[in-house]
């Protein structure tokens, strides 16, 4: 049986996303119902479809019989994880000419990496380029020439981009194809000491640079329970991957057969007419809670609380921060991926990997069973895992094409209990990630990376404008001490809302050595922090009048993880004498930013910031 609160907070979304998602699926529906996309093309707008194809492919988009599928790439030999998607199109292309099908590379969509640009100029462009990405997707498909999509991309804002813009076209099967982790590197802990040492000035940059290369080290999906595997593993639990193929690592056998399957599969049901359900059907409101279930299960990134709002909201469906808050007060955290623990996103997969967490969940009610996913109806086949085919029959005789694959139940045990455990002996009885409400305004944390210890927090405030600030403070030998660090003026409109990680390896440092320190910011934290309690998204941001551009050095601030608590203990008559002398404070950005600059006279915290967050009920 569905378990209670999942059963409350369903049918609350439901109720409130009645008049959103009727519209959404009503376009759709009119949508379906037209005739097929490219019987309607003019002589002159199928010659231009199909001016570079070879001659076959010619006689076949001429013939308008079997499908044509459409490729939205976001391919680039810079990073690391989308580096295998180079090899993807010709693949897909290849197995489409053996049903006699097409495929085309329709757009591809750009895709920067959080990791280079961290505490760069470029990291005022990061959230931003979500929305790039969602119309650089739905302009490849407004071509009206496609049966099918195949979107290709891992990481942090592109998975969300690239399903925004897909939903436009909700009335196509639509399938993501993950490129997999990269191997294993040197621990991640190792990496984390290595970099406080750096903070602290005890390691050389060079001991720095040798830590990070054997960290990051080849073609793949960074390790790390970050953004880009949080988007895998809500692909899969919101069925569109396929089953158990978010984690096999990139350039291997079951990762090329993986891809050859999933294309076969589409191709069979657009040609035998049944059983492909298109994209709005899979993304629906129990869906959307699902993957909400697979979030706080795991422990996934804080940027999911803006993402996944996002997403769904695309879908016509409309989630909040509350109804986040409430599931996490039920599902229980079933996994610890650094920086929740130790291991790594490949340890998972050879533990049991979201087979397992999947099956757990539904069996315990904590997921909806009644949904549709790229390969059929309910979960059944997400609780199995691939494996390469021996029997002789199911093995491609084309030596040119990839290997076959089957699907196998997944261990009844946990393989390894430290990193992922059943339902019934959970890590914590709660979810991952938290709201924070006081008089600050709404703030969400992560808390299954934060020790016990240090999920209470009240201490004096520092106020900075700048990560870098704080910094050279702490270079300085000036933070010694129990505090607060605020960092205002970081939200959507003030510079597009940048990722702080930066700060984690100083206030981690800090922590280590004994003092209580906590951060709250108008600005996001990398999927991948966490070690530090931090108050994070807080809405409303500084220069749209939120209580943080008022905090003060020397207030004092408590965070309050479990009570759920963020405040300023300054009374009423205070801060009203602060409003007064408060001045709009000086914006300055990076050249990035500055291409952005119009953008930012009509984007608000209302945009990108509270209704984003999913703050109204």
């Amino acid at each position: 049986m569905l378990h209670p609160r999942i059963k409350e907070v369903t049918e609350r979304v439901i109720e409130r996303s009645q008049n959103t998602r009727h519209a959404y699926l009503d376009r759709i529906e009119k949508a379906k119902k037209q005739t097929r996309v490219r019987a309607g093309l003019g002589c002159g707008n199928i010659a231009h479809v199909m001016a570079a194809c070879s001659s076959d492919d010619k006689a076949r988009l001429k013939a308008d019989e079997q499908p044509n599928l459409a490729i939205i790439n976001s391919y680039n030999d810079m990073l690391s994880a989308h580096v295998p998607y180079k090899e993807y199109p010709d693949l897909i292309k290849q197995i489409a000419q053996k049903f006699d099908a097409t495929a085309q590379v329709a757009g591809g969509v750009p895709a920067m990496c959080d990791g280079v640009t961290q505490g760069r100029d470029g990291m005022e462009l990061s959230l931003f380029s979500r929305d790039v990405i969602a119309m650089s997707t739905a302009v490849a498909l407004s071509h009206d020439v496609f049966d099918g999509v195949f979107c290709l991309g891992v990481c942090d804002k592109i998975v969300p981009g690239l399903l925004i813009g897909a939903l436009s076209f909700g009335h196509l099967p639509v399938y993501f194809l993950p490129a997999g982790p990269m191997q294993s590197g040197i621990p991640n802990k190792e990496k984390a000491r290595v970099r406080q040492k750096f903070a602290q000035g005890l390691v050389s940059r060079e001991e720095l640079l040798e830590a990070e290369s054997a960290s990051y080290h080849s073609a793949g999906t960074c390790t790390f329970y970050g953004t880009a595997n949080s988007n895998q593993m809500l692909m899969e639990i919101m069925g569109l991957h396929l089953p158990g193929s978010s984690f096999i690592n990139p350039y291997t056998e079951l990762r090329d057969g993986l891809t050859g399957n999933a294309v076969e599969r589409m191709l069979q049901q657009l040609i035998d007419g049944k059983d492909a359900n298109c994209l709005a059907d899979v993304v629906s409101e129990k869906t959307v809670i699902n993957g909400l279930v697979g979030l706080l299960a795991t422990g996934g990134s804080t940027n999911h609380a803006i993402h996944l709002v996002a997403m769904a909201k695309a879908a016509g469906v409309q989630i909040t921060w509350k109804d986040m808050a409430d599931l996490s007060e039920v599902v229980p955290l079933l996994a610890r991926i650094y920086p929740n623990g130790s291991a790594d996103v490949n340890h998972f997969q050879a533990a049991g990997g979201m087979g397992f967490l999947m099956r757990e969940l539904r069996d315990a009610g904590y997921l909806h069973n009644d949904v549709k996913t790229i390969v059929g109806e309910g979960l059944d086949a997400y609780t199995q895992e691939p494996v390469l085919a021996t029997d002789s029959n199911l093995i491609m005789t084309d030596s040119n094409g990839p290997s076959k694959v089957k699907w196998v139940p997944v261990p009844e045990k946990s393989l390894d209990e430290e990193v992922l455990r059943p339902v019934n002996n959970p890590f914590s009885k709660q979810g991952g990630l938290q709201l924070l409400t006081g008089n600050l305004g709404k703030a969400v944390i992560k808390v299954s990376a934060v020790q016990e210890q240090h999920r209470v927090v009240s201490a004096p405030a520092k106020v900075f404008s700048s990560q870098g600030a704080l910094q050279e403070a702490f270079a300085n030998g000036e933070l010694n001490q129990d505090f607060i660090a605020v960092i205002k003026e970081q939200g959507p409109k003030a510079k597009g809302m940048p990722e702080l990680h930066k700060l984690t390896p100083v206030m981690a440092t800090l922590q280590d050595q004994g003092f209580k320190v906590a951060i709250v910011t108008d600005g996001r934290m990398s999927g991948a922090s966490g070690k530090v309690p931090a108050a994070i998204h807080l809405a409303p941001e500084a220069v749209e009048g939120g209580l943080i551009a008022k905090i003060q050095d020397g207030d004092l601030v408590t965070l309050d993880a479990p009570a759920g608590v963020l405040k300023v203990h300054v009374s009423d008559d205070e801060l009203a004498n602060r409003e007064a002398q408060l001045t709009q404070p000086e914006m300055t950005y990076g050249t990035g930013r500055e291409l952005f600059n119009g953008f930012r006279n009509i984007v608000s915290s209302a945009d990108l910031g509270a209704s984003a967050f999913g703050l109204e009920e």
